[in-house]
C-alpha cells in the first residue's frame, strides 16, 4: 500500500505534555492530521474512476473491438477499389459515398435520436451496420460500382449511432470527468488506428485472395459491440421540457412536435450560441482538410511516397502514425487540459494541423511524411477533443442529438465535398498539391478563431 498520507490515517493523540508547574497553562496535544492511502486517491483520479464505471468501460472496450474491424475493411476497400481501377477519382469517390450521407441526413438523424431510446439506437446501429458491412466484399467483386451505396449506408447508420454516443455518455459518467471522457474515447480509437493499420495493411499486401475476411471480421466486432452496449446502465434523461419515462426505460420522452419543429429548435439553439456556431463554422474548414487527406492519402503513397515497399505498406504506415499523433494527443490532453482554455485549444490545434499538413504535401519521403502525419494526429486531438466537450456542456441533454447534428452536416458536410474535388485535382496536379491546399484551409480555420474573442475565451 506504500506510506500513508496525512488525509486518512486513524487519529492517534500524543500523551498529555507533563506541566511545568503549579498553575502553569498544560501544553497541547499534538494536532493528529488524518491521512489518505494512495489507493484511495487512486481512485479519485478521473481515469481510475471511467475504469470503475461499468457503462463506460462497456462503451470503451466495445467502441474499440469495433474500431479494430473498420481498420481492417477500410484498408481493403481502398485496395480493392484503386487496384481493379487505378484511378485516384475511382478511389475518392468510395471516400466521398462514405462521407456523403453526413451533408444530407445528420440533422434528421440527430432529431430522432433525440426521441428514441439512445441505448436503443446504438444496439441496432451496430447490428445493421454488420449486416451491411458482410455484402460489401460481394458487391465489390461483382462490380464497383455496387459497393458505394453500401457504403453510403454503412454511413447513414452510424450517422444515427454518432449523436446518440455523444448525447449518452454526458449521462453514464460526472460532469467533472466529462473532458477526460471523451479523452479516454478517442485514446480508444486511436490505439485501433495505431495497431489495426498495420495488421490491415500486412493483411491486404500478403493475403489479397483472403481479402473478405476483412469484412466478416468487421461484421463480427459490431456484433460483439452490441453486446456489450446492451448492458449499459443510463439513468433518466435531464430535460429543459417536461417529459415522460419511456415505459420504464430510463428514457425521458419530450412533448411531441414534428421533426421539422424539433429541427428548427436545435438549429435556433446553435445559431444563437456564439461560441458553438464559431466552432462549428472552424470545423466545416478544418475538416475540408481531413477529407483530401482521407480520399486522396492511398493515391499519395503509391505516387509520391513510391519506394522500395508497396502502397498499401506506405499508406498503413501514414494511417498508424496520425494514429500515434492522435494517441499521444488524447493522452496529453486527458491529464493536462484541465489547466488549458478550451478555446485556446482548438485555435493552437487548427494551427498546428495546419502547419503540419502543408509540409506533408511537399515532402516525397515516407519518414518524413509519417513524421508529419504523427504532429497532424496529436494536433487533431487538441482540436477535436476540446470542440465535442464544449458541445456536450453548452447544450441542453434534450436537444443534443438535434445540435451535433446539425455540427456534423457541416463539417462532416465539408469533408464529403473535399474528397471528389480532391481526386480532380490529385489527377491533375498531384495529391502532394491537393493535400498542401488543404493545409492551408485548416491554418485558415486556426486564424479564425483567433479573431474570435468568444472562441478564444471559451
Amino acid at each position: 500500500m506504500g506510506s500513508l498520507s496525512p488525509a486518512l490515517a486513524p487519529l492517534h493523540l500524543a500523551p498529555a505534555a507533563a506541566t511545568a508547574g503549579a498553575g502553569a497553562f498544560p501544553l497541547p496535544r499534538a494536532i493528529a492530521v488524518p491521512q489518505r492511502s494512495l489507493l484511495a486517491r487512486a481512485r479519485r483520479h478521473p481515469w481510475v474512476r471511467l475504469a470503475l464505471n461499468g457503462s463506460f468501460s462497456a462503451l470503451w472496450t466495445g467502441q474499440l473491438i469495433s474500431q479494430f474491424g473498420d481498420r481492417m475493411h477500410q484498408v481493403a476497400l481502398f485496395a480493392l477499389v484503386y487496384t481493379i481501377t487505378g484511378s485516384a477519382l475511382a478511389t475518392a469517390l468510395a471516400f466521398f459515398a462514405a462521407t456523403l450521407p453526413n451533408l444530407i441526413l445528420s440533422p434528421i438523424a440527430g432529431a430522432y435520436v433525440d426521441r428514441w431510446n439512445t441505448k436503443q439506437v446504438l444496439v441496432v446501429s451496430d447490428i445493421l451496420r454488420a449486416a451491411v458491412v458482410l455484402l460489401i466484399p460481394v458487391a465489390v467483386l461483382v462490380n464497383v460500382a455496387f459497393a458505394y451505396p453500401l457504403v453510403f449506408a454503412m454511413t447513414a447508420i452510424t450517422i444515427f449511432f454518432r449523436p446518440a454516443k455523444t448525447a449518452i455518455l454526458p449521462r453514464i459518467v460526472r460532469d467533472e470527468d466529462l473532458l477526460q471522457a471523451n479523452s479516454a474515447l478517442w485514446v480508444g480509437e486511436t490505439i485501433a488506428d495505431v495497431i489495426g493499420y498495420p495488421l490491415a495493411g500486412l493483411f491486404v499486401a500478403f493475403l489479397a485472395s483472403s481479402l473478405p475476411l476483412a469484412f466478416w471480421f468487421d461484421a463480427a466486432t459490431y456484433l460483439a459491440s452490441a453486446v456489450l452496449l446492451a448492458g449499459l446502465a443510463v439513468p433518466k434523461l435531464r430535460q429543459s421540457r417536461a417529459g415522460d419515462d419511456a415505459e420504464g426505460t430510463g428514457e425521458a420522452l419530450p412533448t411531441r412536435t414534428s421533426i421539422l419543429d424539433d429541427l428548427r429548435v436545435g438549429w435556433r439553439f446553435l445559431r444563437n450560441e456564439p461560441v458553438l456556431l464559431a466552432n462549428t463554422l472552424q470545423g466545416a474548414m478544418g475538416q475540408f482538410a481531413i477529407g483530401v487527406i482521407g480520399a486522396v492519402a492511398y493515391v499519395y503513397a503509391d505516387r509520391q511516397l513510391a519506394g522500395a515497399i508497396d502502397p498499401e505498406a506506405a499508406f498503413s504506415f501514414l494511417e498508424t502514425a496520425i494514429g500515434v499523433g492522435n494517441l499521444a494527443g488524447g493522452l496529453a490532453l486527458g491529464l493536462l487540459a484541465l489547466r488549458l482554455g478550451k478555446g485556446g485549444l482548438v485555435i493552437a490545434g487548427y494551427l498546428l494541423f495546419g502547419a503540419c499538413v502543408v509540409l506533408l504535401g511537399l515532402v516525397s519521403a515516407l519518414p518524413l511524411a509519417v513524421g508529419l502525419m504523427v504532429g497532424a494526429g496529436i494536433a487533431n486531438m487538441i482540436y477535436v477533443i476540446p470542440s465535442q466537450t464544449l458541445f456536450q456542456e453548452r447544450t441542453p441533454d434534450d436537444l443534443i442529438g438535434r445540435v451535433v447534428g446539425f455540427r456534423f452536416a457541416l463539417v462532416f458536410g465539408s469533408m464529403a465535398l473535399a474528397a471528389p474535388i480532391a481526386g480532380v485535382v490529385a489527377d491533375a496536379l498531384g495529391p502532394g498539391i491537393a493535400i498542401a491546399f488543404a493545409g492551408l484551409l485548416s491554418l485558415g480555420a486556426g486564424a479564425a478563431g483567433l479573431m474570435s474573442r468568444a472562441v478564444r475565451e471559451a
